[in-house]
């Protein structure tokens, strides 16, 4: 009887061992790929790239962010194998700022800023001293005040790097607008809402994100030579990485980039 019990032991921990044994080869063959991304448009991309990344054995977990902080600090913790939510100048500013030691695995697409108003219809509507919303992010007021200048509402310091400018730069405000740089990105939506200032300068992502059209509800709105192109950021070193490597190669696939143009019909412009 012993022995009987004892068989039937044996061959229940024999199934038991096959089975983990299935499980741990058939997770094997599966990677898992965490990307950090902003929800619009960046998640929605993500979730359209994730069939086409199962077919190569990735699995992709997507974690959604609202703010532009936390994405970086995630990265460099390693909970992210890569993010996606910030342009070449503003990865370059959070690398001086805090020291990480990232890089840029592949160049995706441009989100245009557009500038928003309840009150006025065009740029030249805007008033004599014009108050003009800005985010507190500086590595956005080179972006901001290189539009504004190509608009001709002001004019930059000759030899001033445009992707580092700030307001200290103007050299000449014909409408003597006055700048207000004291709201985190993520807010500046609401202030447009309530009506507040002027005019607000907007990022693409947190306008759709809102139901916004750049492209309709804007009375400007910045080129597609833009060169705040949003990224896909590693950890240096991990830029050659298989799972990496697919994820830059879908994203910039002609499937991926016909999603993005008919999705956002131009208010979101992919990079070849």
């Amino acid at each position: 009887m012993k022995k009987f019990v004892a068989g039937i032991l044996l061959s229940v921990s024999a199934i038991t061992l096959a089975a983990c044994g299935g499980d741990s080869e058939s997770s094997g063959d599966s990677k898992e790929l965490v990307v950090g991304a902003s929800n619009t448009p960046h998640a929605e991309i993500l979730e359209k790239v994730k069939p086409l990344l199962e077919e190569q054995g990735i699995n992709l977990e997507i974690e959604t962010y609202q703010d532009y902080i936390l994405p970086n600090k995630d990265l460099e913790s390693g909970d992210l194998d890569a993010n996606y939510f910030q342009h070449i100048p503003y990865l370059e500013s959070q690398i001086a700022d805090n020291g990480y030691d990232f890089v840029n695995a592949g160049e995706i697409h441009i989100e245009p800023i557009g500038v928003y108003s309840k009150k006025y219809k065009s740029l030249e509507e805007l008033p004599e001293g014009a108050t003009i919303l800005i985010s507190n992010s500086v590595a956005d007021h080179g972006r901001v005040l290189s539009m504004l200048e190509a608009e001709g509402l002001i004019k930059l310091a000759d030899g001033v790097d445009k992707t580092t400018a700030e307001v200290k730069d103007i050299v000449e405000n014909p409408k003597n607008l006055e700048f207000d740089a004291e709201y985190e990105a993520a807010l500046l939506v609401q202030l447009y809402e309530n009506e507040e200032g002027d005019a607000v300068l907007i990022n693409s992502n947190y306008a759709i994100d809102a139901g916004l059209n750049p492209l309709e509800d804007s009375i400007a709105i910045e080129k597609s030579d833009s060169p705040y192109v949003n990224i896909i950021a590693v950890q240096a070193g991990n830029e050659g990485n298989k799972e990496i490597k697919a994820l830059v190669e879908i994203l910039k696939s002609e499937e991926i980039q016909d999603f993005i143009l008919e999705e956002w019909g131009g208010s979101v412009v992919p990079v070849k």
